[in-house]
């Protein structure tokens, strides 16, 4: 199978682009909640809405993300590379700790105790799991001879599907337990 070369600008939303290979589409959407990260950072500690609008975006992003690597990339990765060359156990691990954490955000409100910490120590679980994910699996994908095109366009279909799920139930506000979007249903 040919590998797909094309490349994309790391600010480049790979949404607007269903012919993004895997890991162009996947390497778009760790920038962009990388961008969201680094804002929240910067937000003074008196913007409570600036914090909760990007706690939000986070959230669902790699609410997102997760479901999308679950359902798609991690089975075609262990299928193209084996079990015994790429073990993703540890990221089911660590999708299942950002999912916890973005759990608490469901009763957290921007500026109550917990909240700040929270993000922070979500933002480092992805940035450490984004850093392996770039550094180890999507390496050794690459080299698999993994139709990396055919794979881009079904994660960017389960993607959008996935975003159009949150659109029809309006955009969730962080403490707002009025909707919940959680799973792959």
């Amino acid at each position: 199978m040919a590998k797909d070369t094309s490349k994309q600008s790391d600010t480049g939303s790979a949404t607007a682009n269903p012919v993004s290979n895997a890991i162009e589409l996947l390497k778009a959407d760790h920038r962009a909640v990388e961008k969201l990260f680094d804002a929240f950072e910067k937000a003074g500690n008196d913007d409570l809405a600036a914090k909760g609008t990007l706690a939000q975006r986070a959230c669902e992003a790699l609410t997102v993300h997760a479901i999308i690597e679950e359902e798609i990339l991690y089975p075609a990765a262990q299928k193209a590379l084996g079990k015994d060359k790429i073990d993703v156990e540890e990221a089911f691990v660590e999708h299942f700790l950002v999912k916890t954490l973005i759990s608490k955000f469901t009763t957290l409100k921007p500026g109550e105790q917990g909240f700040d910490a929270t993000f922070k120590v979500m933002s480092e679980l992805v940035r450490h799991h984004v850093e392996e994910e770039e550094d180890e699996l999507f390496p050794e994908f690459q080299k698999s001879g993994a139709d990396l095109l055919a794979l881009g366009k079904q994660l960017h279909a389960r993607k959008e599907q996935l975003q159009s799920k949150l659109e029809e139930a309006g955009s969730k506000l962080v403490g707002d337990n009025t909707i919940a979007f959680a799973g792959s249903a």
